[in-house]
């Protein structure tokens, strides 16, 4: 049946080698006076930051840099941020890393026109003003924060990370540059691909999945497929680059608009009690959820082994499902992920609150099949 959608997504995109210095001609005409330029200390150190600097310069824009964003940025950094924003009356906000200043700076926008705390707007378009406009500059293939309504902020008293979704944090300008992903780490770049690999699945068998995400996420899921091993193995690989931006680009347009699904929400726990990389915990976890769906979205699931390259012409629904997380559980390996959570120091006393936790998480109602607390601790075991 015919349904009527709304969609969200940034006004402008700027995408492909070079995107970077296209923003130029955007910021001359545009009126914004003073940026506050949110990211991290790595970006500076390394002289990603000065690149956007040397932008905004050339445009005539004044900067001041917020650079204290952790990799799971917390409701301290949001507070640091915004007094630093208040403090130098900027008037926009131009966010720079990965998933994290993104994050942050959304936060820091939401609160610059709202006010409040930002515990005031967990859960689904709590604000009634659109943010302080933003400009995003991406620099890893793999969150795609720069094109989605949502973002993630962590309770450090609570321990618990803080879903968002609302269109009002929605960003001006998105820039996807592959050249400012040249030559990250091969585990950062394994660690944000299969983040970028989980949002694509996920969007694609979640309940709220629709003719125009699904094809997104599977043109997403192929991308990855068959470009993330090539990046990781050398950084400096160009072309994988850019399939990689142009991949987690669609899939952050997909899962945007469809939801996720409860991976996202057991990943969410395992960030906020063990502050474990989200595309790990993702990656870790993935394959485990994913079998647990098989029931109710095997179709959907053998779509997906045929997009990551699997010949499934003569296979039943059923053995494209089980070759579709065999190829997710290849290529993690592939790329370096580690085996399982017991790898990375996760106890087992802690699974059974991360496990309902996990159930009151806002991505928890998009899983194809409904979970419970027992399921949950099952999946969290089983990924051990």
């Amino acid at each position: 049946m015919l349904t009527s959608r709304r969609i969200y997504l940034p006004p402008v995109s700027l995408i492909g080698p070079g995107a970077l210095q296209d923003l130029k001609s955007d910021l001359t005409d545009l009126s914004y006076q003073h940026a506050l330029l949110v990211t991290d200390k790595d970006l500076v150190e390394y002289g990603v930051a000065q690149k956007v600097m040397d932008v905004l310069t050339a445009a005539g824009v004044a900067y001041t840099l917020y650079d204290n964003v952790q990799p799971n940025p917390t409701t301290s950094n949001v507070n640091e941020g915004l007094k630093v924003l208040q403090e130098k009356k900027c008037d926009f906000i131009l966010t720079l890393g990965g998933g994290s200043p993104q994050d942050c700076g959304k936060a820091i926008g939401i609160l610059a026109t709202n006010g409040g705390d930002i515990r005031d707007y967990e859960g689904i378009h709590i604000s009634k003003k659109p943010s302080l406009p933003i400009i995003a500059v991406n620099t890893t293939a793999g969150t795609a924060s720069e094109v989605t309504i949502n973002y993630v902020i962590t309770d450090e008293e609570k321990q618990i990370k803080m879903v968002m979704v609302d269109k009002n944090c929605l960003v001006s300008i998105a820039v996807n540059d592959p050249e400012l992903m040249i030559g990250k780490p091969a585990s950062l770049t394994a660690a944000t691909g299969m983040d970028a690999l989980t949002h694509a699945i996920e969007a694609y068998v979640t309940k709220g999945a629709y003719r125009w995400t699904d094809t997104l996420a599977l043109e997403a899921i192929k991308l990855i497929a068959e470009s993330l091993e090539d990046a990781v193995k050398d950084g400096n690989n160009i072309e994988a680059r850019s399939k990689m931006a142009w991949g987690q680009f669609v899939a952050g347009q997909s899962f945007s608009n469809a939801g996720l699904g409860f991976v996202h929400s057991m990943a969410h726990q395992l960030g906020g009690v063990y502050n474990m990389p989200h595309g790990v915990a993702n990656a870790v976890l993935l394959p485990h959820v994913e079998r647990f769906n098989i029931p109710q979205c095997a179709d959907k699931l053998k779509d997906v082994a045929a997009a990551m390259g699997v010949d499934t012409t003569n296979m039943t629904a059923q053995q494209g499902a089980e070759a579709a997380i065999s190829a997710i559980e290849t290529l993690s390996k592939a790329v370096g992920i580690p085996a399982g959570l017991a790898e990375l120091g996760v106890e087992k006393e802690a699974i059974e609150l991360m496990a309902a936790n996990a159930l009151k998480d806002v991505c928890a109602g998009g899983n194809p099949l409904d979970v419970t607390k027992e399921d949950a601790i099952a999946i969290y075991e089983a990924a051990m």
